[in-house]
């Protein structure tokens, strides 16, 4: 029976995402070979103890559980927008632990980014010297396309892996203004080409080429092309820089995170730091008073209210260090006063 919600919120890992039901017919995809999901501890750079502790620490609303579940089900890309500090690529490390997908993928966008870049990278110049490069009798080859071609992490995501892998692909409002309709046919499709591959397939046996993918895990590409099988869960972060085109948007699932109320910045506290005292108390109060005039990360209060608890300071010193690291993100706040 279909499971709803297969993301639960809990931070408890399970298979629930066996459970998902068939995809929409416009969103069923039948990529092949299958292939297994890495472990979450194949890629050390997606185990890192700050990764590791988001994951497990998030507190997720009921909205965000409703709109990840809608994003599953339908198989389609989650936009998550808000301001910084709200929690926007945590959950992409949150979902992917409890529903066991493996190490999340992750590009970070720049406004120098193309799709070119998350698909694959190809090094003509490393091929070049390899070709030229006296080899010993007997030794590998290397001069072949896929030894200097990696894909990114768009392109592994799109891979036909059994069960979905997450990818986060953060900050997209830092973009060149062509990169989200770039995404579009990719995402909607679920695939994609890499040309030099296609054009060095009758080179290769069968036409198959194993490829690394990011993480180092190699597989297998038939015939240059890359085609889904399970799609993946996207989450897209914007802290509302620009706006998107409406064809883009239409494509997506839009979850909007707000500044947590004053319950929701307990429970968050609670899940990093233990049970909140007195003065964390205050210092929740007085974050949530200042936070109407400018922008606050929620990492700011408790930066402070961890060193509350660790440094051996009066409460004058308390608060003059609290007001220090809590200042406004932004530069049009006035009267900056904590």
């Amino acid at each position: 029976m279909p499971l709803w919600p297969v993301y639960t919120g809990t931070n408890e890992p399970h298979d629930g995402i066996a459970k998902l039901p068939p995809p929409p017919p416009w969103r069923a995809f039948d990529g092949g070979p299958v292939l297994t999901a890495p472990d979450t501890t194949a890629d050390a750079s997606a185990v890192s103890p700050d990764r590791t502790h988001r994951a497990e620490t998030y507190q997720a609303t009921e909205q965000t559980v409703e709109l990840v579940n809608a994003a599953l089900y339908l198989r389609r890309p989650l936009l998550v927008t808000g301001p910084p500090g709200t929690g926007k690529s945590s959950l992409a490390y949150a979902v992917a632990r409890e529903l066991r997908l493996g190490p999340v993928l992750r590009w970070n966008i720049t406004s120098r980014s193309t799709l070119h870049d998350g698909l694959y990278q190809y090094d003509p110049l490393s091929r070049l010297y390899a070709a030229r490069r006296d080899r010993p009798e007997g030794a590998d080859d290397r001069s072949g396309i896929e030894h200097h071609l990696r894909l990114g992490p768009l392109g592994t995501a799109l891979l036909p892996y059994e069960r979905p892998r997450a990818l986060l692909i953060d900050e997209i409002d830092k973009s060149d203004l062509d990169l989200p309709n770039d995404l579009l046919n990719v995402l909607e499709e679920g695939q994609y080409e890499i040309p030099e591959l296609v054009r060095a397939a009758r080179l290769a046996p069968g036409g198959v080429a194993e490829v690394p993918a990011d993480g180092g895990q190699r597989v297998p590409v038939a015939h240059g092309r890359v085609r889904c099988r399970s799609f993946p869960f996207v989450v897209l972060t914007s802290n509302g820089e620009r706006e998107f085109p409406p064809a883009f948007l239409r494509r997506c699932v839009t979850l909007h995170l707000r500044q947590p109320d004053d319950r929701h910045l307990a429970e968050i506290v609670r899940a990093h730091l233990g049970e909140p005292d007195a003065y964390a108390r205050t210092l929740i109060d007085r974050f949530l008073s200042r936070s109407g005039a400018g922008d606050l990360a929620t990492d700011q209060l408790l930066n402070a209210i961890y060193l509350a608890r660790s440094a051996d300071l009066d409460t004058d010193s308390l608060d003059r260090l609290a007001e220090r690291l809590m200042p406004y993100l932004g530069q049009s706040a006035q009267n900056d006063v904590f």
